[in-house]
């Protein structure tokens, strides 16, 4: 019986109760040791009722392991994992060693395997939760291995419509007997913190015992144990109260355990301790194991008695409490354990499994032994089909992402430990090299660092050397740290600049990238300079890196505004063969810095149903960037927003600060048409905080266009000048039209005519219809009335040829404007009629305020006041309009699962959510509307 844990109790009733009635729960149990947190797993399987149960463990000695603790909850359902998405099998089948199924579905090179793995996690727990509403349990989930961890913190995130529950519990990181690697932080997922009992819960377990205390040293135990439920139970049994014990309820808990393993028999403290030093618990393994030293099935029972071993549900040999693996463990003699992990490494081996073979064999030496440290680099080696080959990142480069043998992490651990036990230095810095550049693949960034200068320590060859600092200083770009990161580029490009004029290039040009990326613009003409001194073959690649971002430069005009397009167009056709997954989002950002709305987005698309495809999550989120701002500027805002949210959302779990930002000032952006002040401001507040462009240009450009909206005009010049002049300029050019609209507003043309020119230069470039009518509205509006009809015609004229409806409907306005003002109110009205159509289209409620103003001065009184994203598409979610397009195109809730990062059952409480809706009853009928 739980005594004084009723509230904790009724919560986690309450969640079960929820996933019987089919809604999804999550909560995380935290606490010291000892605190309760098993014993309420215990009762919560013990209520299940009809529920199925599954529960797993972290195990701390095979913390290193990856997908050990996953393997150990799901391993019963191997068989289920062929009726999973052929991605999400193969991701499982890797992670579990099992193989691959030969789809040929393998993901992209790059971050996806690992959340690739998570989703296949919630779509089997999805596929067991049909059946029978399902709980799942996980106790010290502080000691998951990371990639476990990872992949069930995923799944829980997205538990939604689904009858499961999960709870895990996990020691509380404040706690006195905190690990040293609490479990990954959770944030999102409710926690429950367990406190020590209070006095008369105290008092209840401990006179609850058989033999009781008696008085003077119940209150001794009482006081000790300051109401952890374990210790009250093990400590009347420690001599408790005597004199001179310094010793915490925790360490006197841990000796109570070892001393009950020490009081039995050999062959039974051999069973316990094979028990605590094996992740799976195989009966037939650590029996197989233990029969080595003359142990047998018989031996169990004296263990059992002791309540120290239990035998599971699912056939596997666990002990009873987390704390008795550690004190069996540590208990036990050096040697012993040593050979308990030779004698199950044999085992395993014997079996096949060359997975924990290895692992067991490195914990069975203490010190640096080439033997072992090979057998664990073959091991991974047969992991990735081969060895490792090519400087990374440079584009011809084989990718190494551990396909086929459990998962790019468990090869990099591999290695990680081979290096950890190599005599030789080189060998050492070899094999952690492989590990961290298997580790930036897989989407690790911090550890992939930690192994990288770990490794250049130990490596003498500058070439090598100069790899590893490349996965460095990758990361580093990816996440922000753009001053360091072009500073490492560089540097590392120098020190091979003898030895390989290729890779040396290579990293110059990412050097410079970085450059761009923290705004250092003289940083990049320094290195353009230098490749060309050094006589590097890609000198005129980093040349016209340089030339491009010059031609934004608002204070040098003309040739380089020309100059500066030409050099764009150069890249373009020199990568238009040979390019990688992030070059190919390279590419297509730079369309939409030409104005190539249709070309950004063909290629957006591309990408994004190839990392869809392939399960490459992480990817996806940067194809995602890309889409929404190009599908906002074509105007379809509804589909900017499903794609800015999915993306943000993928790129919160994926750890990818820069494309969050971004996809943060797109949804700002959309805010900003909008009206929605609030929003906009919290959407684009890091960006601008955080001072790297473009995403800081664009937060600024968006409260300038919200200012401009909301007839803010002083504030809109101000905030809009000081984005389009200041250090950070990239990305100001789309403002440019904002900041001339916003100084004739105010009566200072001369304020807006340096923007006019820039724009009206770089719109002569690209040679785009939408761009250059945007530039004639701004000569129109600075430029003689007499000028000004013929101007704003053609500026229609070409807005007619396609391009962003919310330029053509500003237009409109403005011209209409301008009819009133010269009193030709018939002409007007027509105008600001188109316009007011428009901004209703588009949501941009204070731009068709401004029109309806407008029209009631040209002697009309339009109706309404809203706008028309009222309708019945308009009210789906962004989530709910993804759901029902796929439907309506004939996708199944399985496959719309797949391509969504759901659960079948969350895209079928989608579609029920959003019938009633569309006032439909059947995917049938969804066919005949327009979901555009």
């Amino acid at each position: 019986m739980l005594y004084g844990r009723d509230a904790e109790a009724a919560e986690i009733d309450r969640l079960l109760d929820r996933a019987r009635s089919g809604r999804s729960g999550v909560l995380v149990l935290r606490g010291e040791a000892g605190i309760g947190k098993s014993a309420l797993l215990d009762r919560a399987a013990a209520s299940a009722g009809d529920m199925r149960v599954v529960c797993g463990t972290g195990v701390e000695y095979e913390s290193g392991m990856p997908y050990a603790g996953l393997h150990l909850l799901l391993g019963r359902y191997l068989d289920r994992i062929g009726d999973l998405p052929d991605a999400q099998a193969d991701a499982l089948r890797d992670a579990f060693n099992l193989g691959v199924s030969g789809s040929g579905s393998g993901s992209e090179p790059g971050k996806g395997d690992r959340f690739l793995v998570g989703l296949a996690v919630l779509t089997l727990l999805s596929d067991l939760a049909e059946e029978r509403p399902l709980l799942c349990l996980v106790d010290d989930a502080h000691w998951l291995d990371e990639p476990s961890a990872q992949a069930l913190l995923f799944a829980a995130r997205r538990l939604e419509a689904e009858p499961i529950a999960l709870l895990l519990a996990a020691r509380d990181p404040d706690a006195p007997d905190a690990p040293g690697r609490p479990m990954v932080a959770a944030p999102g997922l409710p926690e429950l913190r367990l406190r020590g009992l209070d006095a008369d819960a105290a008092a209840r377990v401990l006179d609850a015992r058989a033999d009781a205390p008696p008085g003077h040293l119940r209150r001794e135990i009482l006081t000790e144990a300051m109401g952890n439920p374990l210790a009250l139970l093990e400590l009347p049994g420690m001599q408790a109260g005597a004199k001179g014990e310094r010793s915490t309820a925790y360490e006197r808990i841990q000796r109570s355990y070892a001393g009950r393993i020490a009081a039995l028999p050999e062959p039974s403290r051999l069973l316990v301790l094979m028990v605590a030093s094996d992740d799976l618990g195989d009966v037939g393994v650590v029996m197989d194991a233990a029969g080595r030293f003359g142990a047998s099935v018989r031996d169990l029972e004296p263990a059992e008695r002791q309540g120290l071993l239990r035998t599971t549900g699912e056939g596997r040999l666990a002990v009873r409490h987390p704390l008795i693996r550690s004190a069996a463990y540590e208990s036990a003699p050096l040697g012993l354990r040593l050979d308990a992990h030779r004698a199950l490494a044999d085992v395993y081996l014997e079996r096949g499994d060359i997975c924990h073979r290895a692992w067991h064999l490195a914990r069975s030496v203490t010190g640096p032994d080439e033997g072992v440290a090979a057998v664990l680099e073959e091991t991974a080696e047969a992991g990735h089909g081969g060895g490792v080959v090519g400087a990374v990142g440079v584009p011809d480069a084989r990718a190494v992402n551990g396909r086929g043998f459990g998962g790019s992490e468990a090869v990099a651990a591999l290695y990680e430990a081979a290096a950890a036990l190599s005599p030789d230095r080189a060998h050492r810095g070899r094999r952690l090299a492989v590990a961290a550049r298997i580790s930036a693949d897989a989407g690790l960034p911090e550890r992939a660092v930690d192994l990288a200068m770990r490794a250049q320590s130990d490596l003498d060859d500058p070439l090598a050397r100069a790899e590893l600092t490349l996965i460095r200083a990758s990361l580093a770009d990816e996440q922000d740290r753009t001053g360091e990161a072009y500073r490492m580029f560089a540097e590392t490009a120098a020190s091979v600049a003898d030895q390989d004029a290729r890779t040396a290039g290579y990293l110059f040009f990412q050097a410079a990238s970085a450059a761009v990326n923290a705004g250092d613009f003289a940083a990049v003409d320094q290195m353009a300079a230098r490749v060309e001194d050094l006589g590097l073959p890609n000198a005129p690649h980093l040349r016209a890196l340089a030339r491009l971002f010059a031609g934004q430069d608002p204070r040098a005009l003309r040739h380089r505004a020309a100059d500066g397009v030409a050099a764009l167009r150069e890249l373009l056709e020199a990568m238009r063969l040979c390019y990688g997954p992030r070059e190919r989002i390279r590419v297509a950002m730079w369309h939409l810095m030409l104005g190539d709305l249709a070309g950004a987005d063909a290629a957006a698309d591309e990408l994004e149903a190839r990392f869809r495809e392939g399960g490459a999550i992480g990817l996806l989120a940067s194809a995602l960037m890309l889409r929404s701002r190009t599908r906002l500027l074509l105007g379809r805002h509804r589909d900017a927003l499903t794609d800015a949210t999915e993306g943000l959302r993928i790129a919160e779990d994926t750890g990818q600060h820069r494309v969050r930002v971004y996809l943060s000032t797109v949804l700002g952006l959309l805010a900003a048409i909008e009206g929605d002040e609030r929003r906009c401001l919290e959407l684009t507040a890091e960006g601008i905080e955080r001072g790297v462009p473009p995403s800081s240009v664009h937060g600024a450009a968006a409260r300038g266009l919200l200012d401009l909206g909301l007839g803010r005009h002083e504030a809109a010049l101000e905030r809009l000048s000081d984005a389009v002049s200041g250090p950070h300029r990239h990305g100001a050019i789309a403002s440019l039209p904002d900041l001339v609209e916003a100084a004739v507003r105010l009566g200072r043309p001369e304020r807006g005519r340096d923007a006019a020119d820039w724009y009206r230069e770089w719109s002569s470039q690209v040679r785009e219809p939408w761009v250059e009518a945007v530039a004639l509205r701004c000569a129109a509006l600075l430029g003689p009335d007499e000028d000004a009809d013929k101007t704003f015609t053609r500026a229609l004229d070409l807005h007619r040829e396609g391009g962003p409806p919310f330029e053509r409907a500003r237009t409109e306005l403005l011209y209409g404007e301008w009819l009133r003002r010269v009193r030709r109110r018939n002409d007007a009205r027509t105008l600001l009629h188109a316009a007011l159509d428009g901004f209703e289209r588009l949501g941009a409620a204070p731009w068709a305020d401004r029109a309806r103003g407008e029209l009631r001065a040209a002697g009309e009184s339009p109706a309404g006041g809203g706008t028309r994203r009222d309708d019945a598409v308009g009210s789906l979610t962004p989530q709910e309009l993804q759901v029902v397009r796929l439907a309506a195109g004939g996708l199944s809730n399985r496959e719309i699962g797949a391509r969504l990062f759901l659960s079948p059952r969350t895209v079928g409480y989608h579609l029920y959510k959003a019938y009633p809706k569309l006032r439909v009853a059947s995917r049938n009928e969804l066919t005949r509307l327009d979901l555009t």
